[in-house]
């Protein structure tokens, strides 16, 4: 598989790199990135990378996949100056990773070509320990989809969804879900340090705490609620801790903050889709 990535900033350098881990050679990209500096930063991690500063026919020459790795903001020109290439013989897939672009925009912007598959990975995938959401447009065949698959593996995990729709929720819940955790783990730790622990012991307590309880959520087969309730004895720490959130309805309130994300998620989408 030959890669072309438009924009080689955080993601598409995260992405090189686990791509290669599992085995793939340098000679199998393509980047395109105008920074100089960008550009000599790839080049000393990836030795044998193609980098170019434009879009040009060398960029694309025999490329399956186009990964489009730039800003919402920057996705209009980035779209254009490739949509000059594409047609005839250039028939790559095309995956978007960038947030709130939508497929109607995008094919739009590149002249009507249609084989785009639309991608919301989260900032772990920076550490192979991404969540993405994907849609393929019809226009994608399985190859197709199976190569955007492969690219989106390599930075964790993926969930395929039936309705283009169903990425604002995905938006919604994990790619704005590290800054829920992070919030969280905020908080604890802050609470250990009104305990009286200093600050490096409090974080250590923090995140100890949050990466052991996700390990054996992962390990088990039993629901979080029911995970919770065998840690919380009768009358015991844990009982008043959890009814003093519940009094303050900390669930209910995630719940909306998220539904809130949603909403700002789909306003973004026409925001970044207006022409004018």
């Amino acid at each position: 598989m030959i890669l072309t990535f438009i924009g080689g900033g955080n993601m598409a350098t995260a992405l090189i790199g686990s791509l290669i881990a599992r085995g793939a050679s340098a000679s199998d990209f393509r980047v395109v990135e105008p920074f100089a500096g960008a550009r000599d930063r790839l080049a000393a991690a990836y030795p044998g990378l193609a980098l170019h500063e434009v879009v040009g026919a060398e960029a694309l020459l025999g490329a399956d996949v186009v990964v489009l790795a730039v800003k919402p903001q920057q996705m209009r020109g980035a779209a254009g100056a490739l949509a000059l290439r594409l047609g005839g013989s250039v028939t790559p897939v095309v995956l978007s990773i960038a947030a709130g672009i939508r497929l109607a925009d995008l094919e739009r912007w590149l002249g009507g070509y249609a084989r785009i598959v639309r991608a919301m990975p989260n900032t772990p995938a920076l550490i192979g320990k991404g969540m993405s959401g994907a849609y393929a447009a019809p226009a994608v065949d399985a190859s197709g989809r199976a190569w955007a698959d492969e690219i989106l593996r390599a930075a964790g995990e993926v969930l395929w969804v039936t309705t283009e729709a169903a990425l604002d929720a995905v938006t919604a819940v994990s790619g704005s879900g590290p800054a829920y955790v992070f919030y969280f783990l905020e908080a604890l730790e802050e609470a250990a340090r009104a305990q009286g622990f200093a600050r490096d012991d409090a974080r250590r307590l923090a995140y100890a705490t949050f990466d052991g309880a996700v390990a054996l959520a992962l390990d088990s087969d039993l629901e979080p609620a029911t995970l919770r309730a065998h840690v919380t004895s009768k009358g015991g720490t844990t009982e008043r801790a959890l009814a003093t959130m519940e009094a303050a309805a900390v669930k209910s309130h995630i719940i909306a903050a998220v539904a809130a994300a949603g909403v700002r998620a789909r306003e973004l989408g026409d925001a970044f889709g207006r022409d004018a």
